[in-house]
């Protein structure tokens, strides 16, 4: 039902698209946005996670530069049956990560180094775990596509008020009465679009992601710490590059305070309620998620006063 969803939502964004393309220039224009929109989904399912990754400045690692944080991704993926992914990690003090690629067998998964030294080993598998199940549910191909589509959806209602509507016979009356409802619903339409999909999607890798690790609280206490963190450590290129949000694990730009139609992550406090009755269902108990993750030699220092990802 889910993926029934996503797909219904991605081809509303991209009937969305062409209507634009129709007010700007008849069907000629819905036409050309539909070939473009065609075109940048070609170009994002070979390129996403290029592009994802470059926009971060992230750099990869491997079992040489980045042993243990390196062996853990291995080890996840295993458990998960998937694929070794590139590892990668972001210098940036808000912890935080992502998934992108366009499956299993081209995927990358990101870790910021603010989230390598504030979390636990355990929080840190929680977090990745949830990475990879994405990447196993085939989310980050899907999310990165309404991205692109509801990014270039933005762009073409602002061209939009520099030339006006359709000056075509055709399309006469829509004019400049469609043009200012153009450029005023279609990009806040297009962000809803993406919004839904995002959010339809955490709950899920959340849940999958439990069950790689085998303890749903990992996850819970590395959540609470990330949305805590968030609200108080910018992180400059997310700001620059806001369209990547709703790929990672929080969103990198604000903490959200409410479960609303406008967030692009699930509120932070149902997410850990879901784990916590994911976990009663497995018959752990250990107190709160904030108690269930204790600090361990992950956290361990070389000389140099930096952690083993280096």
């Amino acid at each position: 039902m889910n993926f029934f969803r996503t797909a219904l939502l991605l081809a509303v964004l991209t009937a969305l698209f062409m209507a634009i393309g129709f007010v700007l220039g008849g069907q000629t224009g819905m036409l050309i946005a539909f070939a473009v929109a065609l075109a940048m989904n070609l170009f994002s399912y070979w390129n996403s996670d290029r592009m994802v990754l470059a926009m971060h400045d992230a750099q990869e690692v491997d079992a040489q530069s980045a042993p243990e944080f390196y062996g853990m991704v291995r080890q996840l993926a295993e458990n998960a049956q998937l694929p070794m992914p590139r590892v990668y990690i972001i210098h940036t003090e808000q912890p935080n990560a992502f998934a992108t690629g366009r499956s299993p067998d081209h995927a990358a998964v990101a870790a910021t180094t603010g989230l390598l030294d504030k979390l636990s080993r355990e929080e840190v598998a929680g977090v990745i775990a949830h990475e990879l199940a994405h990447v196993k549910n085939r989310d980050t191909l899907t999310m990165t596509i309404a991205a692109t589509i509801g990014g270039a959806i933005s762009m073409l209602a602002n061209f939009g008020m520099f030339f006006g509507g359709s000056r075509n016979s055709e399309n006469r009356g829509i004019g400049v009465i469609g043009t200012i409802l153009m450029v005023i619903l279609a990009p806040l339409a297009a962000a809803l679009i993406q919004m839904a999909i995002s959010r339809s999607r955490e709950y899920e890798a959340d849940r999958l992601g439990a069950h790689i690790t085998g303890h749903p609280l990992w996850l819970a206490s590395a959540l609470r710490k990330i949305s805590r963190a968030a609200e108080e450590i910018p992180y400059e290129r997310a700001e620059r590059n806001p369209a990547t949000a709703h790929m990672f694990i929080v969103n990198p730009l604000t903490g959200q305070g409410m479960d609303n139609l406008f967030s692009t992550h699930p509120h932070t406090e149902n997410r850990i309620a879901q784990l916590e009755e994911i976990a009663a269902e497995m018959g752990q108990s250990g107190g709160s998620a904030a108690a269930a993750a204790p600090r361990g030699p992950w956290d361990s220092a070389d000389e140099g006063g930096k952690g083993p990802w280096g």
